[in-house]
């Protein structure tokens, strides 16, 4: 924990990915920078706890996604973090037993056709949402659905076509057995920053920008803000004179809900490691499993969309209960006794988060780029909202706090000269 000073040359507000991504960025710069926390601990929507003995469970961020690109994968080598490349269960991993593979060949080639649609539908200079790519009739359109709750928080309605088509996905991913936001965790420790310190008005009215906390008063030359975009939206920290171009961009690119459950599994000697669970489904309110993940005696799993957030607002342990009815469902009436809730998240509650990434709402994809703008040379804007390609991710999130940070450096220097 860091002194909370009266001065300073940087203020990051947020110590996620992007926080820190900027912090690290500014460590040998010569300027004195602090990194303003309202949580208890660093790493934002990366969060890693120990949900039995020997069994980390990351309530976040849980793939290296795109890890031939991701940014993470050279500095969890670098921290000694052990990378599992074995192939994601998304595919070829699914268990036989409840997805039979001509039923998985069959849903691959729709969803891969509406893959192809939506590109080729990206191509106009008209933005529409994802939904109308799909294949009137089509058997597998609500399981599709359910995917895009997966992949973007949200169904595919309200999926800019236009942003769909930025993301890049390299089709590799990777996962860290100590959990990723161990590793963000480790990557943040060296930066000095104010935890339980909730930052409530940005004013850069005057000759130096004003930051009120729950802490007291800071004066700064220059601000990295990184919060997510909801609380953009929402107002959660003022500034002033107001960003109205920033809350606009920022309500554009709402952040869906996600979250993930584990359980515990008795006799799971019996079950196969590492595979993916999933049946055929009539509806885009349905959970995503993986049976022994790193091959503990687990079962995680992940839930996307309204439906996420339904069960989110019914309260605690409703995640859990609907994932053991699924997987009753799916494998058989002896695994309800077999099955114990360890973990859950609830990311839409969190008052630091209200939601899991951003999705551009259709005809808001460009909504990342004036987010991400600078304002008038010494604010400066980050998070994976921000971030054109790989949005959504932590490492896209990390890299956009890079960038901030070197966009105030390069203005630091045009002034200089």
């Amino acid at each position: 924990m860091t002194n909370f000073p009266s001065e300073i040359d940087v203020a990051i507000i947020g110590a996620g990915a992007a926080g820190l991504g900027a912090a690290r960025a500014l460590e040998n710069s010569g300027l004195s920078a602090i990194v303003l926390e309202a949580r208890d601990r660093i790493g934002g929507r990366a969060h890693t706890v120990m949900a039995a003995p020997g069994i980390p469970f990351d309530m976040g961020c849980g793939w290296l996604h795109s890890a031939d690109k991701n940014s993470f994968v050279a500095i969890a080598q670098q921290l000694g973090f052990a990378i599992n490349k074995a192939r994601a269960p998304w595919r070829e991993g699914s268990y036989e037993r409840t997805f039979p593979k001509a039923d998985r060949i069959d849903f691959f080639q729709a969803i891969d056709a509406f893959y192809d649609r939506a590109e080729a539908a990206a191509e106009n200079d008209a933005d529409a949402p994802a939904s109308t790519c799909l294949e009137p009739g089509n058997r597998w359109n609500l399981m599709i659905d359910a995917i895009s709750t997966y992949i973007n928080g949200v169904t595919l309605d309200r999926v800019s076509l236009h942003d769909m088509d930025a993301y890049e996905d390299t089709e590799v991913n990777w996962r860290l057995s100590a959990g990723y936001g161990a590793l963000i965790s480790a990557y943040g420790a060296p930066c000095p920053v104010s935890l339980n310190t909730r930052v409530t008005l940005i004013d850069h009215s005057g000759a130096r920008i004003r930051i009120e906390t729950s802490k007291g008063t800071l004066s700064a030359a220059e601000v990295i803000v990184t919060m997510p975009s909801n609380l953009l939206a929402n107002e959660s920290i003022r500034f002033d004179p107001p960003l109205v171009a920033k809350v606009d961009a920022a309500r554009g690119l709402p952040l869906g809900t996600n979250n993930k459950v584990l359980l515990a599994l008795a006799g799971a000697d019996n079950t196969p490691s590492d595979s993916g669970l999933r049946g055929a489904t009539t509806s885009s309110g349905v959970g995503s499993f993986q049976i022994r993940p790193f091959g503990t005696p687990t079962i995680e799993g992940f839930y996307g969309g309204p439906f996420a957030r339904e069960l989110e607002d019914a309260g605690a342990g409703a995640l859990s209960a609907q994932a053991i009815d699924e997987i009753v469902a799916l494998l058989g009436s002896d695994f309800r006794r077999r099955l114990t809730p360890l973990a859950e998240s609830r990311w839409a509650h969190d008052p630091f988060a209200q939601g899991a990434y951003s999705a551009a709402s259709p005809g808001h994809a460009g909504a990342r780029a004036i987010l991400a703008a600078p304002v008038d040379g010494r604010m400066f804007f980050a998070g994976e909202a921000t971030s054109p390609n790989f949005f959504s991710t932590a490492h896209g999130a990390r890299d956009s706090g890079e960038r901030a940070a070197g966009e105030l450096l390069q203005e630091l220097d045009r002034q200089r000269t």
